[in-house]
């Protein structure tokens, strides 16, 4: 005989983490602990902004995306998209603008290309630049004088986020985590409002808020019924991309490929690299990789925002992450590496998100 669990609704899979949009402060609030525990047993507190030393401050904050481009060598090199910097200014002239356009081409890309401000973090800023005109409309909307790059628009649609830890006193390094990032599509239907399809989608429908402020001018209009509408083009969590965990990915293959290629960057040694790819097959392999940027000590593991993640898990692996930041460090000391002051960290994070707040809303 069956019961009346047999005829129950099937329950709703979960679309999101219950802790994946927990405020900051309290996600973080145990990291905090272990770093103040750390930093009595080191005798530093900012003995982990020492693992990368040729970056400012490790990569934490401050330091922006040419410096670390710049420092890329040999094949880590080749597989950067190709990039161009420029400085941001409010009447942006029409003979600059055409300069700006060749001077891409002859970096080997043109429209649609994307611009992201040489400092920041989480995508703050990016943009898809499509024509000249549009690109003097975005250099309009950031701070005069604000840092930008122009950087090719990947080959590819699929991106990873692939975190990269070396121990100075090792040869080789390893990957510890992978994660899979996809932008949320939408897909119009004639009738309904774009409002209404974010809401009817078992994920969007859960953080509007996240779309609504880029989707302010269209909100409450109807697509065409088969429009595909991308919700967000900056792989960035807290923009509303989707990250799933990608451990399977991580093969003998592309550990040895990414571990040659971060021999490239002087002196680096923890990291994630944003790399776009072919498919599954060929990242498994290695191969068809087009790296995006490299960030530095403020990077994460971030396959812990995957739906199914456990809560203790992640945070084990956000205290592992800390944990080996202190470790890295303090072999770095020990071979005669200088901690930088709290004053410099301080006045370093002040000034990122004072820029931050002043860019234009991320694509």
């Amino acid at each position: 005989m069956k019961s009346s669990a047999d005829f129950a609704p099937a329950q709703p899979a979960e679309t999101t983490s219950w802790f994946e949009f927990m405020p900051t402060w309290l996600m973080y609030s145990p990291v905090v602990l272990l770093w103040l525990i750390l930093a009595l047993r080191y005798r530093s507190l900012t003995l982990p902004l020492l693992a990368n030393p040729r970056l400012f401050l490790g990569g934490m904050v401050g330091s922006g995306k040419e410096e670390v481009m710049e420092q890329c060598q040999g094949a880590l090199a080749q597989h950067m998209l190709p990039w161009l910097m420029i400085d941001a200014c409010h009447q942006p002239q029409v003979d600059q603008l055409a300069v700006i356009h060749q001077q891409c081409r002859q970096r080997g890309f043109d429209f649609p290309f994307v611009c992201k401000p040489d400092i920041g973090c989480r995508g703050a800023g990016v943009k898809v630049i499509r024509s000249t005109s549009h690109l003097a409309d975005v250099m309009q909307s950031f701070p005069a004088g604000t840092r930008l790059v122009l950087q090719k628009l990947a080959s590819f649609r699929p991106e990873a986020g692939i975190f990269y830890v070396r121990m100075p006193d090792q040869p080789r390094g390893q990957i510890v985590s992978l994660t899979l990032k996809n932008s949320p599509l939408i897909t119009g239907d004639g009738i309904s409002t774009l409002e209404a399809l974010v809401l009817a989608d078992p994920r969007a429908g859960k953080i509007p808020h996240l779309y609504q402020p880029r989707f302010a001018a269209r909100w409450h209009s109807i697509p065409a019924a088969g429009e595909v509408i991308e919700l967000v083009f900056a792989g960035s969590h807290c923009r509303g991309a989707v990250f799933s965990d990608g451990q399977h990915c991580i093969t003998n293959e592309l550990n040895q490929k990414i571990d040659r290629l971060m021999h490239e960057l002087p002196e680096f040694f923890y990291g994630r690299l944003d790399v776009k790819f072919k498919d599954t097959a060929s990242l498994c392999c290695g191969d068809y990789l087009e790296i995006v940027e490299i960030n530095g000590v403020s990077s994460e593991a971030v396959h812990i925002w995957d739906k199914n993640a456990r809560f203790t898990d992640a945070i084990k692996t956000l205290l592992w992450q800390y944990h080996t930041l202190f470790i890295i460090g303090h072999k770095l000391r020990k071979n005669g590496k200088k901690t930088p002051s709290l004053l410099q960290l301080y006045r370093a994070w002040r000034m990122e998100k004072a820029l931050i707040k002043q860019y234009p809303l991320t694509d």
